[in-house]
């Protein structure tokens, strides 16, 4: 597969295929970097689901994540119709992936309408994707840095309480905030935080899995590992398509709708850094059109395969930046490695194992690091009184609905659905409202005394 008839082509160039030697080590990097994050947001929607999901049904979650996960990517590298006018897929160097983005969302309506509910609202939130990849020209106006920067922060901060309680041992287990747990949390943390700060190479890159491994080490002596399921799983499974089933239920569709949009619009970000720190050029309005588009259309593709809504991974556009290697077929072995460990359960079933003691203090880092590129965004625009007003406003009112959702008790339940499950949705329309009405610049400066 990774040879030609002339030669094999450099790893540094985006076309060719390479020597197999070469690109499989490369490539295994990227399934390094990003397969915990890749099926954290499916074990975390399994968890918020309780007793509706049961084992079988987190396994094929789990499945589903990393098999979407390489199908979107394969889409984004290899497009289909680039010849046209508008094609699928952007043709560059991007790995997608299960976002933790909507993982707040998810869990609220995996909680009060379950899986199928999802599924649905992802379908709608594909199609939001594809309008949103045809207008991205002329909407992108809309989401300069400061507003995305708002909208990533507040799903940063949104994260804080789901990694807190998972350290803990997770609300639903008997032993929740034992000192057991709190001690394979810390533990975890420690050793992600230590490689990520003096490691180097591979051990930096792979700091997340690491410290997992570490910490179910630890979590093993304490009797936490059970590893039953993973013994009476099958060895290879494909997915099964609308397993879950497809609801349409409104205020779901309505609150995924506008995280997709957002994270269409947030892509462009990933694309331009992709391009600018591995290609050395910006991308051409056809690759950020056909490459949301793609976008779209894999998600629409992955709710009927019952996967969870992905996105491009920045840890991955981090690792291209770095290492300039760009050939798409390395990226494209990463998928295919993606997709395989996605037909096979006993893997799946191994993931399902990790106790939530574990995944919390490794997980509690990337959702500081979430945090903290959305502050990076809003720090990237001048901090005056109308900004500072805009990041201030959107994120009290996003999270301070959403930590006292009683308070909506008296609406209807789809304003508690759409406004009182995740912050999110109320930051970006606060965000988005301040950013087009309050006054700027000089206007704003002769109002204040």
């Amino acid at each position: 597969m990774f040879k030609t008839a002339g030669g094999n082509a450099s790893i540094f160039e985006l076309d060719g295929v390479p020597q197999l030697k070469r690109a499989l080590p490369l490539a295994l990097q990227h399934v390094v970097a990003m397969i915990v994050g890749c099926v954290t947001p499916a074990i975390m929607v399994a968890e918020a689901a309780g007793a509706n999901v049961g084992n079988s049904d987190k396994l094929l979650l789990i499945q589903s994540a990393l098999v979407v996960s390489a199908l979107a990517t394969l889409l984004q590298l290899f497009p289909i119709g680039k010849s046209l006018k508008i094609g699928l897929g952007s043709g560059l160097p991007m790995i997608m992936g299960v976002s933790f983005a909507y993982v707040p969302s998810m869990q609220g309506i995996a909680e009060s309408y379950g899986i199928a509910a999802i599924m649905g609202a992802e379908l709608v939130g594909g199609i939001v994707a594809v309008i949103v990849g045809l207008l991205v020209t002329r909407i992108r106006v809309l989401f300069p840095p400061l507003i995305t920067g708002t909208i990533v922060f507040t799903i940063g901060l949104s994260l804080y309480p789901t990694a807190i309680n998972y350290m803990a041992g997770g609300v639903s287990n008997t032993d929740y905030g034992s000192w057991q747990n709190w001690l394979v949390a810390v533990f975890t943390l420690i050793v992600v935080t230590v490689l990520n700060h003096f490691g180097k190479g591979i051990w930096r890159l792979a700091s997340i899995l690491i410290g997992m491994i570490a910490g179910c080490i630890l979590a093993g002596a304490f009797g936490m590992i059970h590893f039953q399921s993973a013994a009476e799983a099958a060895f290879f499974q494909m997915p099964q398509p609308m397993h879950f089933g497809i609801e349409f239920e409104p205020s779901s569709c309505v609150a995924l709708g506008i995280l997709f949009a957002i994270n269409s619009i947030q892509a462009i970000g990933d694309y331009s850094a992709t391009t600018i720190g591995g290609l050395n050029r910006t991308p051409t309005d056809e690759e950020l059109q056909n490459g949301i588009v793609g976008y779209g259309l894999s998600n629409m593709i992955g709710a009927l395969l019952g996967g969870l809504p992905t996105a491009t991974y920045s840890q991955n556009v981090g690792i291209v930046t770095t290492t300039k290697v760009v050939n798409r077929c390395v990226l494209g072995l990463a998928a295919l490695i993606l997709g395989v460990a996605g037909l096979v359960p006993k893997f799946s079933a191994i993931l399902t194992a990790i106790p939530q003691c574990v995944l919390g203090g490794a997980t509690v880092s990337v959702f500081a690091s979430i945090a903290m590129t959305g502050m990076k965004l809003v720090a990237s625009a001048q901090m005056d009184y109308r900004n500072s007003s805009i990041v201030g406003l959107a994120a009290a009112l996003g999270m301070g609905i959403s930590q006292a959702s009683a308070a909506l008790s008296t609406f209807p339940q789809w304003v508690t659905s759409i406004f009182g499950k995740s912050p999110v949705v109320i930051a970006t329309l606060v965000a988005v409202l301040l950013n087009i009405i309050l006054p700027r610049g000089k206007e704003m400066d002769k109002e204040l005394p």
